[in-house]
């Protein structure tokens, strides 16, 4: 296997898990494109510094955001939100009460109800398939978006595929699951290996106890964390092994799935030309 570039890392003072999905090695022999698509935690704590780095020098121009409703409002707007020309993006991976499309198109017009006790009140259960019951509880999770979300998992990959003069950036609050999933998909439809979209994803691991801190520093997060340990936030290889060991499985891996969801042969190849050009 190749090893990860370690430049790859964006390194801001509101971020802990921001990186680049250029420089991935393909199949193909290729690599895929800096400056492309980025993956990344909360962008709610950017400095100005931060801003300045994404937007003009990154060309930051998309935001694809895969946090909850009650998420985005909890934690208000981040610095990004007052610019004109970065577009914002929401695709919520985790089933909610209630139907919002777009939480940014409605924020503006409606009133939008915040839970009183906790985000997490604001979601419905989560159905597990009978077949997956005996898979490790993060897999269970990670087949729990496709199977209970999959809308929005091809909705937020459509986004990323978009032809958009700079970079997008996809994020939820930690950077690592349901964007982990995600970029998983982006990255098998540009043609990185398996083994390739494991390493990325295990990246997280590097940064987990400063990851943990940043979300501990929240009150929408807080109790979570002192739950528990960093050892029980850490994203494993074995994880995403797993998950696509079972796309292959039962899909023809993640295009198959991608294709019986709607995102067809001409979709993926836009995706895949937004990573390789």
């Amino acid at each position: 296997m190749t090893s990860l570039r370690t430049d790859r890392w964006i390194r801001l003072d509101g971020t802990t898990n921001t990186r680049d999905l250029g420089g991935l090695p393909t199949t193909d022999g290729g690599r895929t494109l800096p400056g492309r698509i980025l993956r990344s935690d909360n962008l709610q704590t950017l400095s100005d510094a931060d801003v300045h780095r994404l937007v003009h020098e990154l060309g930051l121009r998309e935001v694809v955001d895969l946090r909850t409703t009650a998420e985005i409002l909890l934690e208000g707007r981040g610095p990004l939100r007052s610019l004109p020309g970065v577009t914002h993006r929401h695709f919520t991976l985790l089933p909610e009460r209630g139907h919002h499309t777009d939480v940014f198109a409605v924020e503006d017009d409606e009133a939008v109800e915040i839970p009183g006790e906790g985000w997490m009140e604001s979601l419905l259960p989560r159905q597990v398939a009978a077949h997956d019951e005996a898979e490790h509880p993060a897999v269970r999770s990670y087949l729990g978006y496709l199977g209970q979300r999959g809308d929005n998992v091809v909705a937020a990959l459509r986004a990323l595929a978009a032809p958009v003069e700079g970079a997008s950036v996809v994020h939820c609050a930690a950077g690592k699951d349901r964007t982990g999933v995600v970029v998983a998909f982006a990255l098998a439809v540009a043609g990185v290996p398996s083994e390739e979209i494991v390493a990325d994803y295990a990246m997280t691991a590097d940064v987990i106890d400063a990851l943990v801190a940043k979300l501990a520093a929240s009150p929408t997060y807080a109790e979570d964390m002192a739950r528990r340990d960093a050892a029980t936030h850490t994203p494993h290889a074995d994880t995403m092994t797993r998950v696509l060991a079972l796309l292959d499985e039962r899909h023809g891996g993640p295009a198959g799935w991608l294709t019986a969801h709607g995102f067809g042969a001409d979709e993926q190849a836009a995706l895949r030309a937004r990573l390789r050009g």
